[in-house]
């Protein structure tokens, strides 16, 4: 029960922190990655407040031998630079500069929103559970015989 009441207020102070930081509002995300029109820079501030408040989460979490509420850390289990994180990233990114949303602002924001909200959302829900289908497709044809 602790991890999930954990879970929740951590995700309830992470919508809180994407919402003041206007990172719901697509037009704003839209302004800030518009460096050749008309750029708003405040979003760099987003950024540069957050460096220093993971840094310091990563610095405690490294001074434990576990976490508080699981038996054991969890990271990444692959480090490799291959096609499937390079092909990823393209899309997270054109995306995110298309629509203005990334996932968990558009968790945040669809239901204020309306229609585009929604509509982002679920085409990135279907993007999510198709993923796997292709993933194994492309490994089959990838895979020497």
């Amino acid at each position: 029960m602790n991890r999930i009441l954990a879970a929740f207020a951590a995700g309830l102070l992470f919508g809180l922190g994407l919402v003041v930081s206007q990172m719901v509002n697509p037009a704003k995300v839209l302004a800030f990655l518009d460096i050749a029109g008309a750029w708003d820079p405040s979003l760099a501030f987003v950024m540069g407040a957050a460096i220093p408040v993971a840094w310091l989460g990563f610095t405690l979490a490294a001074r434990r031998t576990r976490p508080l509420l699981a038996d054991a850390f969890s990271g990444p289990t692959r480090s490799a630079i291959d096609a499937r994180l390079v092909v990823g990233s393209m899309l997270f990114g054109a995306g995110w500069g298309l629509a203005g949303y990334c996932p968990g602002p558009a968790l945040a924001s669809f239901l204020w929103t309306g229609a585009p909200g929604l509509l982002f959302l679920l085409a990135m829900l279907g993007g999510m559970a198709a993923f796997p289908v292709a993933d194994r497709l492309l490994s089959r044809r990838a895979a020497p015989r």
